[in-house]
């Protein structure tokens, strides 16, 4: 479903603008978690075995991000793990990005012929990478601490961010 599709346009954006207004502010709670929902619904729409490996690492980065962000552990292991999830991230991203550009690359100056078979870019996955990465150098900072489950994976998958830090102005 493309933003100029019909399907988004007549359907898919009209529907979800509804249910999240009948929520209303008295129901924050449940508007979030419809977008959460209507986000990822969107995101499946195109191919939903991706929906498993967004879900997966969108876990392991909140997961990552609450221990980056606890207080009780120690600068150097906060260090390290910040340094294996960003590295997780960026593998994860190459591997679907870069991988033919690399095996191509192998294939013409060795002269081989390795194939891999086919690998289906995932819809968005750099805006999800990069944002997920937003959130582990925040969260390594301490500059997540509002940032429940729901709001982070608002944070993710949809594309308006919002910023829960108290009245930050720039320069």
């Amino acid at each position: 479903m493309l933003f100029n599709s019909y399907t988004f346009i007549f359907l898919f954006l009209p529907l979800a603008l509804i249910v999240y207004f009948l929520f209303g502010s008295k129901r924050v709670v449940l508007a979030k978690s419809w977008l959460v929902f209507a986000s990822l619904f969107y995101y499946a729409w195109w191919n939903p075995l991706y929906l498993g490996l967004l879900l997966a690492s969108m876990f392991a980065n909140y997961g990552i991000g609450n221990l980056l962000g606890a207080k009780s552990f120690p600068l150097p292991a906060r260090k390290l793990l910040l340094g294996i999830g960003i590295t997780a991230n960026v593998l994860l991203l190459c591997y679907f990005k870069y991988t033919f550009f690399i095996i191509n690359n192998i294939n013409t100056v060795f002269e081989t012929n390795w194939n891999i078979g086919s690998i289906i870019l995932p819809l968005g996955i750099s805006f999800f990478t990069f944002q997920k990465i937003a959130y582990l150098c925040d969260s390594f900072k301490r500059e997540t601490k509002c940032y429940r489950l729901l709001d982070y994976m608002l944070f993710i998958v949809f594309f308006p961010s919002t910023d829960c830090r108290p009245n930050r102005t720039s320069s």
